[in-house]
């Protein structure tokens, strides 16, 4: 969903249906609130789950890649290849495949949303032979762009209860069918993502998911658009309890659309819906677009970050496992927080309260009887006002109490989002050294778990080439402080009994080959082999690949843990 603040596009029906839902905003919670986290309750890897973005990206390179290896993206949402849309007025523009080469060059997944091949929004449908004749397009222009790997799905429609049009089309469910049977004639392999509800419906959707597997059609991504952070927890219950109703299995989760008008450039009330979709489990969630596109809606203003860019760049920083944050209740105080236990660092981001508030943190006793707090913040600029760095607030050392730390956190706006980072007193390496491959950008393998990986988890199933839908490879995002050769060790297990290879590249560069000799067995961790990369000072992007663009495939297979750079 988007507004037309240059030209009135939406209609009066669909705004005022989607006011319905979203409400005003809620009022933050005033002062004396708790939020409660708990360092040594894991309960996911770090895998960025809310920094994405619908048209969050422009060609030309909008916006440059140094405002987005900070915050690293997790998904984007992109119009369909030969993109009709006028976004607010604007000339078309996002091109899903026209955009990814730089959402490749950031270890970034994008979705294809079909329906913007159509000018106007909501879509004027044309007729079905137009519709199907423009999916055989949209489908073979992806097919022919064999350099593109990083698309994660087909998006069949948008908001199809206030953009279908029934009179003409026919039943949704019917039409979803029908063109799902369409995108698979042609494309057997890419994921498919819908329905896409602009809001949690759960009439909507027990209907489409049961007509959806009575005709073989069950999208492989579920998908609707979140407006109100109070609602996550209970609407992706009773999503999991409707798929278990139906027989359903588990589907991925995409809330592809979150945070309204009001919202979506205030850090504070950010900070609340990403703690949520954490705690939730969604896959993935994307800022909802409102007004320009190729500024990641609004966390960029000509190539410099606002303030709310601060608060993404804090959840990019973030390593290791999420842990567990409790709020006192669904509309007030909340935040995200994630443990890294090779550097004993906890990072807690919040926000949503005014006043004089409290962060209580426990699980530190692995950091020592003392620790070092920091806490800084950022405020809400709105998308026009760069803020070229957050405002320190304090530096303190505290006493660990029964494994336990309580921070005042005082004077709060509930517009400004807050960072506080528990470290050692002593012993903190300059820069992060290791970087667990559960945490980096996974392509077509999957995140697993195992107790002798280094902080639990690691990626297997790193075992397609040859086709750029299916190819495996993992993308981390770096940072380093200077430039120069680095020592790169890679944690792995090998099963296989034989020596195998995965491709090495960085920063676009040329492939080079790494090889694992074998080791005691898959999920089996302790054995390492190292390499040597040249990297730049800043970010940089490393790929571990079974198969990806330009390079011919590896021998064998191999898991991996982590890879360390010295």
């Amino acid at each position: 969903m988007y507004q037309r603040t240059l030209r009135a596009a939406v209609t009066a029906a669909l705004v005022a249906a989607a006011l319905a839902v979203a409400g005003p905003v809620t009022p933050a919670h005033a002062a004396g609130a708790t939020l409660v986290v708990n360092a040594a309750a894991p309960y996911r890897p770090v895998t960025h789950v809310a920094s994405g973005g619908l048209y969050a990206l422009a060609e030309n390179n909008r916006p440059a890649d140094s405002t987005l290896l900070p915050i690293a993206m997790n998904t984007l949402t992109q119009p369909a290849p030969g993109v009709g849309q006028k976004p607010n007025g604007q000339p078309p523009g996002g091109d899903s495949l026209l955009v990814a080469p730089q959402a490749d060059r950031v270890g970034t997944a994008e979705f294809i949303r079909m329906p913007d091949i159509y000018p106007d929004f909501p879509y004027k449908w044309v007729s079905w032979s137009d519709w199907l004749s423009k999916v055989d397009t949209m489908v073979k222009k992806r097919l022919a762009a064999t350099s593109v790997s990083n698309i994660a799905g087909w998006e069949l429609w948008n908001e199809p209860d206030g953009t279908w049009n029934t009179a003409s089309a026919g039943d949704f469910n019917a039409g979803w069918v029908r063109t799902y049977q369409e995108v698979r004639s042609l494309d057997s392999l890419t994921p498919i993502v819908g329905p896409s509800l602009s809001s949690w419906k759960a009439s909507s959707m027990q209907s489409f998911l049961s007509y959806a597997k009575d005709h073989n059609a069950l999208p492989d991504v579920v998908s609707w658009h979140e407006w109100n952070a109070a609602n996550i927890a209970s609407e992706v219950t009773a999503y999991r309890a409707l798929e278990s109703s139906l027989g359903v299995s588990p589907r991925r989760i995409s809330i592809n659309e979150y945070a309204w008008t009001n919202e979506v450039d205030v850090a504070g009330r950010v900070s609340s819906y990403i703690a949520k979709f954490e705690r939730a489990g969604v896959e993935s969630a994307d800022r909802a677009f409102w007004y320009e596109y190729g500024t990641v809606n609004g966390l960029v203003t000509n190539n410099q970050p606002t303030g709310s860019w601060w608060l993404y760049k804090w959840y990019g920083d973030m390593a290791g496992t999420m842990v567990t944050t409790t709020p006192a209740d669904q509309t007030g105080l909340d935040g995200f927080a994630a443990f890294d236990p090779t550097r004993k660092i906890v990072n807690v981001a919040f926000g949503n309260a005014s006043g004089t508030n409290d962060v209580r943190v426990s699980g530190l006793s692995s950091l020592g009887q003392t620790v070092r707090v920091h806490l800084e913040s950022t405020p809400a600029s709105g998308r026009f006002t760069a803020v070229s760095a957050p405002t320190d607030i304090s530096t303190a050392t505290y006493t660990v109490t029964n494994g336990a730390i309580t921070v005042p956190v005082p004077n709060m706006d509930a517009g400004s989002a807050y960072h506080l980072v528990v470290e050692p007193t002593s012993g903190v390496p300059a820069y992060q050294h290791r970087y667990e491959a559960e945490n980096a950008s996974v392509f077509r393998a999957q995140r697993l778990t195992a107790g002798t990986a280094s902080a639990g988890g690691y990626v297997g199933r790193i075992d397609n080439m040859g086709d750029p839908r299916t190819d495996s490879y993992v993308d981390f995002v770096v940072n380093v402080p200077t430039a120069r050769t680095y020592t790169m060790t890679i944690g792995y297990a090998n099963g296989t009994g034989a020596t195998s290879t995965q491709g090495l590249a960085y920063d676009g560069g040329a492939w080079h080959t790494v090889s694992y000799p074998p080791t005691a067995g898959w999920g089996q961790f302790g054995s390492t082999v190292a390499t040597t990369v040249d990297l730049h000072a800043g970010y940089n992007t490393i790929r571990l690949a079974k198969g990806a663009p330009y390079f011919t495939g590896g021998t064998g297979y191999a898991e991996l843990d982590y890879i360390q750079l010295d």
